[in-house]
């Protein structure tokens, strides 16, 4: 069930805020480790936060499989964004993707900025990362949806350059 993407946040953003947190903390269990520290941190949600991730803007988005000792293939997502300040990057690496939808209805000038997402737990119990991209006028936004192991973040500050 989704609590806080747009069609739930429409209707009362504070109300949708409480529910997915309360939700989020119930399963405290059942949450992969990454995905749980995450989530619940006090930046991660916070849009002045320089590493939060609403309004970044897509930089590049990678698919590949990898083979491990035993020759068994694993697929695996990593998406980097150029963070809302320009400051930096955020990158969210996915170990082991089960599954992905990404739904890109119309992205002729990019998906827009990182609107909003949230972590939920599968019926099958992996993680699910929906994300909504805000899209451009007159252009229905895109939604992406990768079931995975777990979640890595990484936040890449770019240095200051200083004038001579």
């Amino acid at each position: 069930m989704a609590y806080y993407l747009s069609n739930e946040r429409n209707r009362d953003v504070v109300e949708a805020y409480r529910r997915y947190h309360q939700d989020l903390r119930e399963p405290e269990s059942e949450f992969p480790p990454g995905a749980f520290a995450l989530d619940t941190s006090e930046w991660c949600q916070n849009a002045s936060d320089h590493r939060c991730p609403h309004d970044a803007r897509l930089d590049h988005f990678v698919i590949s499989e990898t083979t491990d000792a035993e020759g068994k293939r694993c697929t695996n997502i990593r998406i980097r964004l150029l963070g809302a300040y320009h400051d930096g990057h955020v990158e969210f690496f996915y170990p082991q993707v089960i599954a992905s939808v990404l739904e890109n209805a119309a992205c002729a000038r990019g998906l827009g900025d990182w609107l909003c997402d949230e972590f939920r737990i599968s019926p099958n119990g992996h993680l699910v990362h929906e994300i909504e991209w805000a899209g451009f006028p007159n252009a229905r936004g895109s939604r992406w949806i990768i079931e995975a192991s777990d979640v890595e973040f990484t936040w890449i500050q770019q240095p200051i350059s200083t004038a001579d």
